[in-house]
């Protein structure tokens, strides 16, 4: 209990599993995504609603909805509660007692808490009973979750609600690994069938007859359909133990000699096994007769899933399904829907195109994305010592090793494929030896060591006999055209960090990975003293620093004070009042000046160097952290001394990058400025970006190349996966302090199980 004491808690009004229902299962899902990323700081609580609910470790009140002197005696109780500081009600109107569910205000009058409410109906053009009932409740909260903009335009015109009131979120959806239906139907013994699919509880406003009329048609030009009806029944849709609706359903079936197409799964999917199904779709019908229905989960889940679809045109398909997603049609037109289908599944490009754009346009409303919106909701309504905070994701190396083949790291994706096609980049492998050097100095997992000799192997592949590197390798492991026309010097130099990294690591890595990276680092050190690209020194001067600290050859401060000297020239030459710089524009990798200067100074103790290091990151600082508000430099257009920088194009390199700057100035000046700011820049990754999105996958343990002005790049390359993982490590690094595995091997071996290692 001392534990949870100082957490915030939200108690959450709802119904919640094992009541099945839509608005069960999307409490469940949310309290699932924002216990993932904040449940240090917050503990999500339910109050039941249900004339059988009882009360569980979860579950720490109960509300029968029937009962009007219950709504009073609930909300006490939660009052009485003093770690409760926000109350959260799923409302449908059903779910209440009283006319239109009217027995809540009573709850309303009683709660002395901060309230807000998510409106899973929104009905337009209300009678006078209803406007006032709407208004009453709002009248009695603080903020009003909706999940369509056109359930925020209804409430505006309609009841006359402030906007302000009002915070637009989409319904959550669940993340996957995109994967083409061909892959997934194998695990069902389905891949020989063209597989159509509807799920939900069943009942009459679902409308399955809809598809099920249509079927014929289509079955007509795609001889192998096969329609999924996944599902129970609803259990208000049940009377006196007879199931009147799926027995008409399996009727229809029979009479329209649909046998062999139809296959009912009469069951309450867990969630994987719902989603597996939803990958092996090759469309989705979403068949709902309610005109006025605001928002759907099964849709949403649907698109998440990759499922091109054939919708009726309710409020909510309206909004969101644009035709390079799907098709609407009218609703319980039959004839349509079979049009429909069967122009998406004559046209495979079209089917396939399809897919992708309903993957990316339900990215936004990932749960992960949607906890962070009502999270910063939340913390409008607490004091700052209460404000919620991110949790760090567990960290994973499931994507790097997906994209790691004998030779290397490949360099792109296509979503979260590997696309060896695009080849391996010397860059890109020596960042990842450095991530594993981390990676393994914090948890000496033996597997670490294949990797690392992979990627080092690599490395020493694309050196030439004068001690440089090429950058590219095509798929064949032929060095690639692009090495005689692109500047490769930072290239290099990023290499001698990789190598310098590892070498440091002696305490830690094996004998025979040391000295091959020992001989590859001297090999190139002869042309390290001519580096003259700014980045590049900076990057040089980073690895000789780590080389020197595990070897202390003096010969090496001497090099680093060359090229230290060169960056202290040209800050000389630019830098002014107002642009204490090396140039005069500020590009990529930025932090790596400073750091250099840093780590220069930390070698020589000359204090010209501690001095320029700080003077140019506090600079650099100042540009990237604005109004409180964490901004990389664009790649769309890079920051000119004296014309106004482009914003938008932010990528996770600069964002790694000035994480490991922050590290360094924090550890050699103590200053905690630095330690909050680096906290700041990692929350970029979490959701803490001008789209408040995640930019880490936490399924595939990739990370999104891009943040633009209105999405995410959703591919998941290895430059992004690999930078997002060594910022997180860093992080990681600061939380704990672990042995070598030479010393403790039990506290060590401790740390793995409690970290799910």
């Amino acid at each position: 209990m001392k534990e949870e004491s100082h957490k915030t808690k939200i108690a959450f009004v709802t119904t919640f599993p094992p009541t099945q229902c839509g608005i069960a299962t999307f409490t469940k899902d949310l309290i699932s995504a924002i216990n993932n990323s904040f449940n240090k700081t917050l503990n999500c609580v339910i109050c039941e609603i249900g004339a059988e609910a009882k009360k569980s470790s979860l579950v720490e009140f109960t509300l029968n909805p029937n009962i009007k002197e219950e709504y009073k005696l609930t909300a006490e109780e939660i009052n009485n509660n003093s770690a409760i500081k926000i109350v959260h009600i799923q409302h449908e109107f059903g779910l209440f007692g009283g006319s239109y569910g009217n027995y809540l205000i009573t709850f309303l009058e009683a709660i002395n808490k901060p309230v807000t409410f998510t409106f899973h109906s929104v009905i337009p053009k209300p009678n006078n009973e209803l406007k006032l009932l709407v208004n009453t409740l709002i009248s009695k909260s603080n903020l009003v979750f909706i999940m369509t903009k056109q359930s925020q335009k209804i409430l505006v015109k309609d009841y006359g609600i402030s906007e302000n009131l009002i915070i637009y979120i989409p319904h959550g959806t669940h993340i996957v690994d995109y994967q083409k239906s061909s892959e997934i139907k194998k695990q069902f013994n389905l891949e020989n069938r063209t597989i159509l699919s509807t799920f939900g509880l069943l009942s009459q406003g679902k409308s399955i007859e809809t598809a099920l009329k249509a079927l014929p048609n289509i079955v007509a030009n795609t001889p192998n359909v096969l329609y999924l009806i996944i599902g129970k029944t609803h259990p208000n849709s049940i009377k006196n133990n007879i199931d009147t609706y799926r027995n008409y359903l399996e009727g229809l079936v029979e009479k329209l000699h649909l046998k062999n197409h139809v296959l009912f799964i009469d069951k309450y999917l867990e969630i994987n096994e719902l989603l597996s199904y939803l990958k092996a779709t090759d469309i989705y019908l979403f068949t709902s007769k309610d005109p006025n229905q605001a928002v759907s989960g099964t849709f949403s889940y649907a698109m998440s899933c990759a499922c091109p679809i054939v919708a009726t045109a309710i409020p909510h398909t309206k909004e969101v399904l644009t035709k390079d997603a799907g098709l609407l049609v009218d609703i319980e037109n039959h004839e349509q829907f079979a049009e429909a289908t069967k122009k998406i599944l004559s046209n495979k490009d079209l089917r396939q195109s399809m897919a992708i754009s309903a993957f990316q346009k339900t990215r936004e409303s990932s749960w992960e994305n949607v906890a962070i919106k009502h999270v910063n909701a939340y913390n409008k309504l607490l004091d700052e010592k209460r404000a919620i905070k991110y949790n760090y994701p567990p960290i994973k190396l499931d994507h790097l090793k997906k994209m790691t083949t004998e030779l290397g790291i490949i360099q792109f994706c296509k979503i979260s494929q590997p696309d060896s096609s695009s080849g391996y980049t010397l860059d890109d492998n020596a960042r990842a030896l450095i991530a594993l050097g981390l990676h393994y100095k914090l948890f000496h997992i033996k597997e670490d060591l294949h990797l690392i000799n992979t990627y080092l192997n690599f490395i020493i592949r694309c050196q030439k006999p004068s001690g440089t590197f090429v950058n590219y390798i095509d798929e064949n492991n032929f060095e690639h055209i692009k090495n005689s026309y692109i500047n490769l010097e930072d290239s290099n130099a990023r290499a001698v960090w990789a190598l310098g990294m590892i070498i440091s690591l002696k305490d830690y890595l094996p004998e025979y990975i040391i000295e091959k990276a020992t001989n590859c680092f001297i090999d190139g050190l002869p042309w390290v003293k001519n580096i003259l690209s700014p980045r590049a020194i900076g990057f040089a001067i980073k690895g000789l620093y780590l080389y020197y600290s595990a070897t202390k050859q003096p010969e090496v401060v001497y090099v680093i004070e060359k090229l230290a000297n060169n960056l202290i020239s040209n800050y000389d030459i630019i830098e002014t009042k107002n642009w204490k710089w090396f140039e005069n524009y500020l590009t990529y990798a930025n932090s790596v000046l400073p750091e250099a200067m840093l780590y220069a100074y930390l070698v020589t103790k000359k204090l010209k160097y501690k001095r320029v290091a700080i003077d140019s990151f506090d600079f650099l600082l100042s540009k990237l952290f604005v109004n409180n508000q964490f901004k990389v430099i664009s790649n769309k257009g890079w920051y000119y001394k004296g014309i106004e920088p482009k914003i938008y194009g932010e990528q996770p390199i600069d964002v790694s990058y000035t994480i490991q700057t922050l590290d360094l100035f924090y550890k050699t000046t103590k200053d905690v400025t630095y330690k909050k700011l680096q906290k700041k820049a990692f929350n970029w990754f979490l959701g803490m970006n001008h789209l408040n999105q995640t930019m880490y996958n936490p399924i595939t343990g990739g990370c999104y190349d891009g943040l633009e002005k209105t999405h995410v790049n959703l591919n998941q390359g290895a430059e992004s996966t690999i930078c997002y993982l060594i910022a997180r490590l860093i992080m990681e690094n600061e939380a704990i302090s672990i042995p070598k595995y030479t010393r403790n091997r039990r506290l060590r071996q401790q740390f793995k199980i409690e970290n799910n290692i």
